[in-house]
């Protein structure tokens, strides 16, 4: 392993993440020099002298192969959360070693929960930066790096290969170097029509970045204790909708719908059922909380189902209702697609859509295979064939994910966390949809966690966002080693 071209692209990534601990220092700066402001420039001072270590004194290296490839990315991520901890140290108050760690790793993977018990009692300053995680770790810490990376189109690839889904690739009709390109200005153009749309609905400029930030993002983290519920409004709610629904979707699919082939996108049979499964699990919420008397106007049932599916469903965490008190039958249809999750090459962590698509089409193959033994029955997507290997290994991924919810969930148990909070709330954090239900709910938070819950949490937010094969796979290069 050639230690020059891992340790120069780690520092390129950990300089993106000094960048924003400045522009969020200046924020601060704006808001009268909040109490953040020194925590805030010291941590970017601080991560951008170790950025710039290896881009100084490392001469330019070669180039990457696929062990190196994997290591950059997996060290890029759990690097840029131990760095992102620093201005939550540094500012003190409820951020505790383990809250710090707990919250950057939230930022990061866009995973929204929180140990904040009063969000509002942070800086501006503070609150930016929590907002610029999500936006970091939304596109990918590495595709940032890949933006300004000094070698060509098989560097980057052989980085991407890994910070894209192996399942979203297909979908990606763009020669290597463009890929990059594409999502970033998917990415980039959502969140500034986002910002603009939040602040003409009545958001000020503040309150709609940073909102845009999370909602692009798929994050979840909000500058209020209620999150989209303070702002009580019928538009931004609708907008936010809008917007989680299309970061759910694949990236490479949106810019081709965005540059005139908009049948490309509803052709992918994957999005068709991202979205209709969505439609339907939102009009049944609110059907049921509608007939059990929770809300006496239908229309704004809909409003609140709606968003509570759709923001689950993409990963994004926002709340605008409690969902904890509704009934049994809407707990379960939100836990569903809490563990179901958006599509691959979108902003989503988690089990993925696709994943739940090709599991339900191998099914259906075996079941025909029954009744007809001689018959050669292939699993489809659309017009592509998935083989063998990509469907034992989807198959196997989603036992490994059910199995470490369930590890996980029963480690919290026997620390005395509650049976919903521990079930709902690992489910939550290794899907990277934040809240749960119980304790850890739409409006809740998870300061009531152990410590050492936290730390199993945040591991499953990593697992969740960088997939589990790659750790996996990270693992076995050093143990040969």
């Amino acid at each position: 392993m050639n230690l020059r071209i891992v340790t120069r692209n780690i520092g390129i990534a950990l300089l993106l993440n000094a960048i924003f601990m400045f522009l969020s220092a200046g924020v601060s700066l704006y808001y009268n020099m909040d109490e953040s402001f020194s925590s805030l420039l010291l941590s970017g001072i601080i991560t951008s002298v170790v950025a710039l270590f290896p881009l100084i004194f490392v001469t330019r290296p070669g180039e990457i192969n696929a062990r190196e490839g994997l290591i950059i990315v997996v060290f890029s991520w759990i690097l840029s959360c131990l760095f992102g901890m620093l201005p939550y140290i540094l500012y003190g108050g409820e951020f505790s070693i383990i809250n710090s760690w707990y919250e950057s790793v939230s930022g990061y993977t866009t995973t929204g929960a929180t140990i904040l018990q009063n969000v509002e009692a942070i800086p501006k300053g503070l609150l930016f930066w929590r907002a610029s995680t999500h936006w970091l770790g939304g596109m990918g810490v590495v595709l940032f790096m890949l933006l300004i990376l000094p070698t060509m189109s098989t560097s980057r690839m052989k980085l991407s290969k890994f910070e894209i889904s192996s399942l979203s690739k297909d979908n990606f009709r763009f020669r290597a170097h463009q890929t990059v390109k594409v999502i970033s200005l998917v990415y980039v153009g959502l969140t500034l029509t986002e910002t603009l749309l939040l602040m003409i609905a009545g958001m000020d400029l503040f309150d709609a970045t940073c909102h845009s930030f999370a909602t692009i993002a798929t994050g979840g983290f909000s500058t209020r204790n209620l999150s989209v519920a303070a702002f009580n409004s019928p538009w931004i709610d609708v907008i936010i909708m809008v917007f989680m629904m299309l970061s759910g979707m694949h990236f490479g699919l949106l810019y081709s719908a965005a540059i005139g082939r908009p049948g490309a996108l509803f052709r992918s049979p994957i999005i068709r059922y991202y979205v209709i499964s969505i439609l339907a699990g939102g009009f049944f919420v609110s059907l049921n909380i509608f007939m059990k008397g929770l809300e006496s106007d239908f229309l704004t049932a809909l409003r609140y189902g709606y968003f509570q599916v759709i923001s689950v469903g993409t990963t994004t965490g926002f709340a605008n209702a409690d969902s904890s008190v509704w009934p049994g039958f809407s707990i379960l249809l939100i836990t569903f697609f809490t563990i179901q999750c958006a599509c691959s090459g979108s902003t989503s962590g988690g089990m993925k859509v696709d994943r739940v698509w090709i599991f339900l089409k191998s099914f259906k193959a075996s079941i025909l295979k029954q009744i007809h033994p001689n018959a050669v029955i292939p699993v489809k997507v659309g017009e592509h064939t998935v083989d063998k290997e990509t469907v034992s290994s989807v198959t196997l991924f989603i036992v490994v994910y059910l199995a470490i919810i369930f590890f996980v969930a029963l480690i919290l148990t026997l620390m005395g966390v509650e049976i919903i909070d521990a079930f709902t709330g690992s489910a939550a954090n290794i899907g990277n949809v934040g809240p749960g239900f119980g304790a850890v709910g739409s409006l809740g938070n998870y300061s009531s966690i152990p410590a050492l819950g936290k730390l199993l949490l945040s591991i499953e937010m990593l697992l969740g966002r960088v997939e589990i094969y790659s750790i996996i796979l990270m693992f076995i290069i050093f143990r040969r080693r």
